[in-house]
């Protein structure tokens, strides 16, 4: 009892922050009492054991190496066909179509409507997303690459649940470039905070080694993305009345909202109790109150990928599940 008031406590405190944070519009005080609200539900329910399907279970799975480090070849293979297709509109079967290992090809990526730089900067990405590929595949083996669905609609879907509405006209992650990377901010922050919840759990140090190195890099590619976002942060996302670090701040509410464990994510503005030693409002990096990267377990991050907040129940960019070990358990138990 005494741990929970201290926790609605501190709660309490982070909710008037926020709420006195007066330079955002009504509509980040808004997700800020989502925030308070939301984060209170699930701290609470963190705190007492669950054993049913999509339940709050928060702690590390049981796996070895090779299965734990399989299950990000989910998200590699969304980032690669999600950067190749949107910088140069062909995706990883024109460049490696064996790592697919029979895998079909997502339904409805597209080449974005990209400024010269970004599409050079996401054609890096998707380059570097196909040696992220290789590198997996030739230490520890490959799984067939699983069915993405990367459409508009998809997306839509994601952003009308982040902002709590259906948006006017629907979002489309391709129409432009800021569309674009307020896409790609949801997607390689989900791997880099899964690399961070593996490497505690490797047991031999070519796995640690494998990991530690793939997280410098998506680490890199998200600092890129919201650092250019940041540029724009308070800047409208046209036709909508929402700004951009609104969007991302909605983006990270809903992630969190999903996985059901907490604050393990967080927009570009913030307010100060959540900022760097409470001493900035910006947030390029989202990070914990010792500015130490946030970790999220494997059923946390497939709560977020299939949009549902359940490990047992595929949809959002996985319409059918994730492929490995580890995804397929949690399915098979349906």
């Amino acid at each position: 009892m005494v741990f929970l008031q201290v926790i609605i406590s501190s709660l309490v405190h982070l909710y008037i922050s926020a709420i006195l944070y007066t330079n955002l519009t009504s509509y980040s005080r808004k997700m800020a009492t989502l925030y308070f609200l939301s984060t209170l539900v699930l701290t609470i329910v963190v705190s007492v054991p669950i054993n049913v399907l999509g339940s709050a279970y928060c702690g590390p799975v049981e796996a070895n190496d090779q299965d734990l480090i399989q299950f990000p070849l989910n998200l590699e293979f969304l980032e690669a066909e999600f950067f190749l297709n949107g910088a140069l509109g062909h995706g990883l079967d024109a460049f490696e179509p064996g790592f697919a290992a029979g895998g079909p090809p997502p339904i409805g990526a597209q080449k974005a409507n990209l400024d010269p730089v970004t599409r050079r900067i996401i054609e890096e990405f998707g380059y570097q997303e196909v040696g992220h590929l290789r590198a997996i595949i030739t230490t520890v083996g490959g799984v067939p690459r699983p069915l993405y669905d990367l459409s508009p609609e998809a997306f839509a879907q994601l952003f009308d649940k982040a902002v709590g509405y259906k948006l006017d006209p629907p979002f489309n992650p391709y129409s432009n470039t800021v569309n674009y990377l307020l896409a790609s901010y949801a997607i390689p922050y989900v791997g880099l905070v899964g690399y961070v919840g593996t490497i505690p759990y490797l047991a031999n140090s070519t796995s640690r080694s494998l990991v530690a190195s793939l997280l410098g890099v998506e680490s890199g590619q998200d600092a890129v993305i919201r650092t250019l976002l940041y540029e724009k942060a308070y800047e409208k996302v046209l036709p909508y009345n929402i700004t951009v670090a609104e969007f991302t701040n909605a983006i990270s509410y809903i992630r969190n909202e999903l996985a059901m464990c907490g604050i393990r994510d967080e927009g570009l503005i913030v307010p100060l109790l959540l900022g760097a030693e409470h001493r900035t409002e910006s947030n390029i990096l989202s990070a914990d109150a010792n500015s130490l990267s946030y970790a999220r377990t494997q059923p946390q991050i497939l709560r977020i990928i299939y949009g549902t907040g359940s490990e047992y129940k595929p949809g959002g960019f996985l319409p059918r599940g994730g492929n490995g070990k580890i995804a397929r358990s949690f399915l098979d138990k349906v």
